[in-house]
This record gives structure tokens, C-alpha cells and sequence, in this order.
């Protein structure tokens, strides 16, 4: 009786397995072919990903011209077992992304790169998003940013001081700016947002960096259920970066519990919410601020460092943007005067450059998502728990949005607003748009207007162009600059 049961389980597990595995996935994939959607074929188990690293790998093999057609409409791929439908439409991204948490929603994390920020607000879904948003909001609106000004100049004056010193005598002097734009938003980070110093900030930053090398190593295979409790070398360091970044955090906070001259940074806003008021809701826990801080010290650095990297590499290709963006610094800022809260709606050739930088050089050049229910997307009939890959790298890349020269840097597109809500979105759309945005773009523009308002620039010979795509979008081989200062001329 027992091998009797035994058996009778052993062919329900069998058949429940290949109805999972094989069954759901063809049907699936035949849903969408009958719609005219397309793609690659499905695999058991692994789905499409091992074709997917190889064409990582071959991309990041081999640098290009410095020309900015780094994309190589809709498609069906697989993801494992997940069905990813991508899409480059605008219409259906205008339906997607800016959908009810009830109907469309985030992914869920791979468990083993919660780690990094899937604790905080990129990695929550539903109504506990919606809770933390709401508390962490206003540490973020324009005054709140406005207010930060004069310590982000402070620490831009400091990096151009140190740019200054390397030069010495020379005509010019070559600055490797990736690194540098790190260090410096980092900075600006922990005096603002955290209301602390770099060297307070650097161990959790350095513990982050090392925490990205293994989230792209998990976010590069398929999860195996209860893998991530295993006492595996790499689970061991996951954990010990994880203890430690919490408990640099946890030490920051309760400093600043202790600091009156705190009432305006993020982690003073998140505490504050832990009251219950009515209204805020109710507030967060300590664990859950922690959450938030790790998320905001990876994101706040990555988007503006990078986005300010692509900027000025684009600014030492484009000589005539750089002399215009120079001639608008020089009539908003006067003499030796800086740049100031006030004159910052003043930068509208800067801001031009900012956006054109975001649309062939985003940070982030694809969002997930996930529908809840059965929903319509464009045309097309989409059933419950199919993943969307947005395309926005491909969007944005679009000679049919943008025009012949689309892959060319041409600010002056920026003139006027995007016509079509779903063709340009470097920050998301609707409710789960990005955060920190405010933060990113003021401390951009201060950044390149102190930059051009002193030095002039160019390529450098040693760079090689080769944007590859980790957590954010980088130069691979960094980002080399030859500088000479503006009396120079």
C-alpha cells in the first residue's frame, strides 16, 4: 500500500512538473504567436538566459566607435519559467507603466539581490509601496533639494580644487571623471541626503560596490528555492555585507537621532514618519529606515554619477554644445559668482543637455514589471503573471519617435516637451517614477555648470568607448577627459 501511494505521488508530482514546465509555457507562447507576437523559442527550466549572457559577454567584448547607436519591437523571451514580453512600443508603455499596483506591479526580486536595494522602494510592491513612498516624498521635493544647494557647490569646488592641483603648470592634464563624478556624488550624498560626512558614508558605499559584484552574478541565473539559506562561499560574503552595511547605517542614524540641525534630511523624514500621524499613516520601523537608506546611498550614487559621466563625454565630443552650455554659465553666473538655488530654472541649455544625455545614455536602459490580472495592453490580450520588459534604450533610440538623427546628440530636440507621453520617460512614469529625480537633476546641473565655467575639455585619446550595462549604464573602460583651464585660452 505504501509503494502504492508512494507511485500514485510520485506520477502527480511527474505530471504537475511537466504541466508547470512544458504545458503552461507552449500554451503561453502560442497565445502571443496568435496574436503576432514572436521571439525566441522557450527552454525548460533556464528559459532564454544562457542566450542572453552570451550576448552580454560578446557585447562586452569589443569597445565601438564613439557614436551613440548602442541598441543593436515587441517580442516574447523567457526568463526560466516567466514568459517576458518586451516592449518599445510608447502606446503600450503608456498602458504599462503608469498602471494601478493592483493590475500591474514591480517583479519580485531574485531573494539573493534583495540584498542590495529590494528591501527599500525599488523592491516593494503594493500597498507597503505606496506606504514608504508617501513618508519618504518629501525629503524630496524641489525646496528640500533647493535648500541642499550651497553644500553640493561646496563639494564641487572641492573636487575642481583637487582637478586644479593635478594640472599644476601644464597646459593640460588628463581626468579619468567616472571615478571622479562617484566620489563626488557620493559626497554630496552623505552631506545632504544623510546629513553626514563622505568618511561616514565611504564603508557603506565600499560595502555596496562589493554587494553589486554578487547582485549581478544572481540577477545573471535562475533562483533556486532555499538556495540563498545554504552556507555557500558567496552566501557567506552576501550576509557578512549585509551585517555590516546595516550596522554602519544603524550607527549613522543614531547619530543623527542625537543632532537638533537634522530637520531636513532623508533619514530625520523617515524617523519622524515612524509616529504614527495622521498624516503619514502609519510610520516605519527601524529595520525598514535601514531599508531605505541602503537603497537611497546605491541609487542616489549610481543614476547621478553616471548620467553626469555620459554628459561631459558627449560635452568633450560636441565642442559647439560645450561653447553654448559655457556662454549660458558665464551670463547666469557673473564674475566669480557660483551657482545658487535661485538661478537654477536659469540653466536652459544645461537642462537641454541633461535630457538629451538621458535619452541615448540612460542609466537605467530598462524597467520590469509584472501584470497582476489579465489586462489589455495596447492591442494586445496579456494573461496574468506575464513580465514586461520595458525598453526604454530602445525607445529612446527610435528613428520612428525621433527622427533620422536619432542616435546623434542634438540637444535642440529638447526645445519643446516630447510629444508622446511613452517615447521619452528617463525616470519612469506615474506614480512609481523615480524619487530622487528633483535631487539628480539639480545636482547635475550644478555639477556641469561649475565644470564648463572653469575648464574646457576634451576626448582624451586613451578612452575607449564601450557603454556597458551593470546596474547602471557605464563607460566600461571608464571615462578619460583632457582638461585645460578656461584663462588658459
Amino acid at each position: 500500500m505504501i509503494f502504492l501511494v508512494l507511485a500514485i505521488l510520485l506520477i502527480f508530482v511527474s505530471l504537475k512538473s511537466l504541466y508547470s514546465i512544458i504545458w503552461v509555457p507552449w500554451r503561453i507562447q502560442q497565445f502571443f504567436r496568435k496574436q503576432g507576437v514572436n521571439g525566441p523559442s522557450y527552454r525548460p527550466f533556464y528559459g532564454n538566459i544562457a542566450e542572453i549572457m552570451q550576448m552580454t559577454k560578446e557585447a562586452q567584448s569589443k569597445s565601438i566607435p564613439f557614436t551613440h547607436d548602442i541598441v543593436h519591437r515587441t517580442f516574447l523571451c523567457w526568463f526560466g519559467l516567466k514568459p517576458r514580453l518586451a516592449l518599445a512600443d510608447p502606446e503600450m508603455i503608456k498602458d504599462v507603466l503608469p498602471n494601478s499596483i493592483d493590475m500591474i506591479d514591480r517583479l519580485d526580486y531574485n531573494p539573493l539581490a534583495r540584498l542590495l536595494f529590494g528591501q527599500g522602494l525599488p523592491g516593494l510592491t503594493g500597498h507597503k509601496w505606496t506606504a514608504h513612498r508617501r513618508i519618504a516624498t518629501p525629503a524630496f521635493n524641489i525646496e528640500e533639494v533647493k535648500a541642499w544647494v550651497p553644500e553640493m557647490v561646496a563639494s564641487v569646488s572641492k573636487m575642481l580644487k583637487i582637478w586644479e592641483d593635478k594640472r599644476g603648470e601644464k597646459d593640460e592634464v588628463e581626468i579619468e571623471v567616472y571615478k571622479e563624478f562617484h566620489n563626488l556624488s557620493a559626497e554630496i550624498l552623505s552631506k545632504t541626503v544623510f546629513g553626514s560626512s563622505f568618511e561616514e558614508g565611504k564603508r557603506i558605499f565600499e560595502l555596496q560596490e562589493q554587494q553589486v559584484t554578487l547582485t549581478m552574478k544572481a540577477l545573471q541565473s535562475v533562483y533556486i528555492p532555499g538556495f540563498r539559506f545554504l552556507p555557500t562561499k558567496m552566501n557567506k560574503l552576501r550576509w557578512r555585507l549585509e551585517k555590516e552595511t546595516r550596522d554602519a547605517i544603524r550607527v549613522i542614524i543614531e547619530r543623527n537621532s542625537k543632532t537638533t540641525d537634522s530637520s531636513n534630511n532623508l533619514i530625520s523624514l523617515l524617523m519622524s514618519g515612524s509616529s504614527n500621524t495622521k498624516e503619514l499613516g502609519p510610520g516605519l520601523e527601524i529595520e525598514e529606515v535601514i531599508d531605505e537608506c541602503k537603497t537611497f546611498y546605491f541609487a542616489g550614487k549610481e543614476t547621478t554619477a553616471n548620467a553626469v559621466t555620459w554628459a561631459v563625454l558627449l560635452l568633450a565630443q560636441h565642442q559647439e554644445w560645450q561653447s553654448k552650455a559655457r556662454g549660458e554659465v558665464f551670463q547666469v553666473c557673473k564674475g566669480n559668482e557660483l551657482p545658487t538655488e535661485d538661478k537654477m530654472h536659469e540653466f536652459k541649455i544645461i537642462s537641454m543637455i541633461l535630457k538629451e544625455t538621458l535619452r541615448l545614455y540612460n542609466p537605467v536602459n530598462r524597467l520590469l514589471r509584472r501584470s497582476l490580472k489579465d489586462v489589455k495592453i495596447g492591442s494586445l490580450n496579456v494573461p496574468a503573471g506575464t513580465e514586461f520588459y520595458v525598453a526604454l534604450a530602445d525607445v529612446h533610440h527610435e528613428t520612428e519617435i525621433w527622427g533620422p538623427d536619432a542616435n546623434e546628440f542634438n540637444p535642440s530636440r529638447f526645445a519643446e516637451p516630447p510629444r508622446h507621453l511613452g517615447s521619452y520617460f528617463p525616470f519612469g512614469l506615474g506614480s512609481k517614477n523615480c524619487i530622487g529625480r528633483n535631487l539628480a537633476l539639480v545636482e547635475a546641473k550644478i555639477i556641469l555648470a561649475m565644470i564648463i565655467k572653469q575648464f574646457s575639455f576634451v576626448v582624451s585619446p586613451s578612452y575607449v568607448h564601450a557603454p556597458t550595462m551593470r546596474l547602471a549604464l557605464q563607460p566600461q573602460y571608464g571615462a578619460h577627459i583632457l582638461v585645460r583651464r578656461i584663462s588658459d585660452y
